[in-house]
């Protein structure tokens, strides 16, 4: 019998996020870029206090342009810390900023989308848990690309918040074998 995975528990935005995002392999640097960010952010809290947000995230956040946002300073981060539409942590915000100047300095959209991509040869990792008590919080590649992610100037990326968002985008496959929304 099919099972969707667990996690997603029954809120219709969290199941239909569940079903046609989270895994989903994502190749685009910026959109890839964003959801490094939203994990960032969602350290701490439930993924769906983000998900929740998202769309106010990407009005407050200016469409995530790292570029922009890469210019940003004081003026900004007073401006979001006063957003109730959105997480208000100064941390995660200065992070943010400095993220998206990281971004830049690794070489913008496409720089970014080959380097994470190749950690995993290209191709989504496609585990074959059975249940989500098997499923990591972290692995020896979610430290390895979190070590290099800090070297490269980004922060709010620790082993189990890459690894949440590799899961995300697709990096890795981590949808339960007997999850309908697997692909792979």
């Amino acid at each position: 019998m099919d099972k969707r995975c667990d996690w997603c528990g029954d809120d219709p935005l969290y199941i239909a996020y569940h079903d046609e995002e989270w895994g989903v392999p994502e190749y685009d640097g910026r959109a890839l870029w964003e959801k490094l960010v939203l994990d960032g952010f969602q350290a701490g809290l439930a993924w769906i206090t983000v998900l929740r947000k998202r769309e106010n995230f990407r009005a407050a956040f200016e469409g995530f342009d790292p570029a922009r946002i890469a210019t940003w300073g004081a003026p900004e981060v007073a401006r979001l810390l006063a957003d109730p539409g959105i997480i208000r942590h100064r941390g995660k915000i200065e992070a943010t900023i400095g993220n998206a100047r990281a971004y830049i300095a690794m070489g913008g959209a496409e720089a970014f989308s080959e380097r994470m991509w190749s950690y995993v040869g290209g191709a989504p990792v496609v585990n074959h848990f059975t249940t989500m008590a098997q499923v990591p919080a972290s692995t020896p590649l979610s430290e390895q690309v979190s070590r290099d992610l800090r070297k490269a100037g980004f922060r709010f990326v620790g082993p189990t918040i890459v690894y949440a968002w590799m899961q995300a985008c697709g990096l890795v496959n981590d949808h339960l074998v007997t999850c309908p929304a697997r692909r792979g």
